[in-house]
């Protein structure tokens, strides 16, 4: 997207730059294409489509409201759409199409912005412009599951999901931020908001972003407001905890597991799962089995080292579950191979060498399925990284220890080199 302010730029150049730009996102939504201009507002929206809920023309984007105020362009999935839809038909809403796109603009055109996020459940990044009041909205769910990047290109405003739709737009100054490489090198990743590029961000996960023509002629980007706070709901679930047996927490663990993973299944197209083997992903395959009266499609990546190769472990589980199983072995060749491709898939330094096993079992499962579930989040949602058992340990020992020894052992911990902990 862009958004500039009285610059004389013609109808035709707004949509040429943004055709140029959601060029680049072709990889992400292969299935359509939209672009929606209005030039005296100085706004263009565009999008790609990978169409997984109502796969015709009636969940075309960027989409326009039935009273014409809003226009939408939005990545992602409600995943409650239907409960959704349900209210605003019993609210006197009526509806074209059966895609969640829909279902979330009129959303937003029935009960406000805020309302919606509150009652949506799901992963999204989208952009919102209000033609009565002049604004334009960009939002990113809870956990950020779905990438929003935002920035200058000179004097006009570009967002998207990717850098390299930002890149096309006229103005835009790859100039490397000197502090997010600084960043880069501590955290193996640039956390969010910063980017690797100067004057250029990520929207922070739960946040609105509210901008006008006023704030871009200003050249000033304000505060993103959060939705939701992890912190808070953390805070609130404390000061009223599940009074529950061990055996109760787990059934009703299970219960919302099956719900969320049977919500995550509703899809048009084709849907499959990411499986290592271990714990989470076979878990989440475990109960889209459950949920399925035919074997689910899941898929695994082998590499030829033993020391690496979770496909046997995969392979046993897709065997219990009674799943159709696809497994890709390769050779430690293979996986360099594919290092140059990175930068194309990561618009950033990214320095997880998980991105390769997860690029290629995603280019393997695309050749049957358009959605696939993976495992992904477990370990943080649930403390099963050592470091987390480790940190409740050591914490105990360390808060019965005097300030002056804690002192002492910091400095100790210093003296040994990183490789000498590895």
């Amino acid at each position: 997207g862009y958004m500039a302010y009285q610059l004389p730029v013609s109808e035709d150049t707004l949509a040429s730059w943004t055709y140029k730009s959601i060029g680049k996102l072709r990889h992400r939504g292969p299935d359509d294409q939209g672009i929606w201009v209005d030039s005296r507002a100085g706004i263009a929206l565009g999008h790609r489509r990978l169409s997984v809920m109502d796969p015709s023309s009636e969940g075309h984007q960027p989409m326009i409201s039935q009273d014409g105020q809003l226009i939408l362009t939005y990545n992602g999935e409600i995943y409650n759409f239907r409960e959704l839809k349900n209210d605003l038909n019993s609210a006197g809403a009526s509806f074209s199409g059966n895609s969640d796109t829909e279902v979330l603009i009129t959303a937003i055109s029935k009960w406000g912005l805020l309302e919606t996020l509150n009652r949506a459940n799901g992963m999204f990044a989208f952009a919102i412009w209000d033609r009565r009041e002049n604004r334009l909205q960009l939002v990113r769910d809870r956990f950020g599951q779905k990438p929003l990047y935002y920035g200058w290109a000179n004097k006009s405003f570009v967002f998207g999901s990717e850098l390299s739709a930002l890149m096309q737009f006229p103005g835009f100054e790859k100039r490397i931020d000197r502090a997010s490489v600084q960043l880069f090198l501590q955290h193996s990743n640039i956390p969010a908001p910063y980017t690797i590029y100067e004057n250029c961000w990520k929207l922070m996960p739960g946040t609105i972003l509210t901008i006008s023509p006023q704030d871009v002629k200003h050249k000033n980007i304000r505060k993103p407001e959060p939705f939701w706070s992890p912190i808070e709901t953390a805070t609130k679930s404390l000061s009223s905890p599940l009074l529950l047996s061990t055996n109760e927490t787990i059934d009703r663990l299970k219960i919302e597991l099956t719900n969320a993973i049977a919500q995550c299944m509703i899809s048009d197209v084709p849907i499959g799962a990411f499986l290592s083997g271990g714990i989470d992903s076979s878990l989440v395959a475990a109960l889209m089995q459950q949920n399925s009266a035919k074997p689910i499609k899941t898929f695994s990546i082998g590499f030829a080292d033993e020391k690496y190769n979770e496909a046997m472990d995969a392979r046993k589980i897709a065997h219990h579950l009674g799943t159709d199983h696809t497994e890709l072995y390769l050779t430690s060749k293979d996986a360099q191979s594919i290092i140059p491709d990175m930068p194309k898939v990561y618009d950033e330094p990214f320095a997880d060498s998980s991105q390769l096993p997860t690029y290629l079992v995603s280019k393997l499962a695309r050749q049957h399925v358009t959605v696939s579930l993976s495992g992904d989040g477990g370990d943080e949602l649930f403390g099963g990284y050592n470091r987390y058992i480790w940190s409740r340990r050591l914490g105990k020992i360390i808060e019965h220890l005097p300030n002056g020894m804690r002192s002492w052992l910091a400095g100790g911990i210093h003296n040994l080199s990183p490789e000498k902990w590895d």
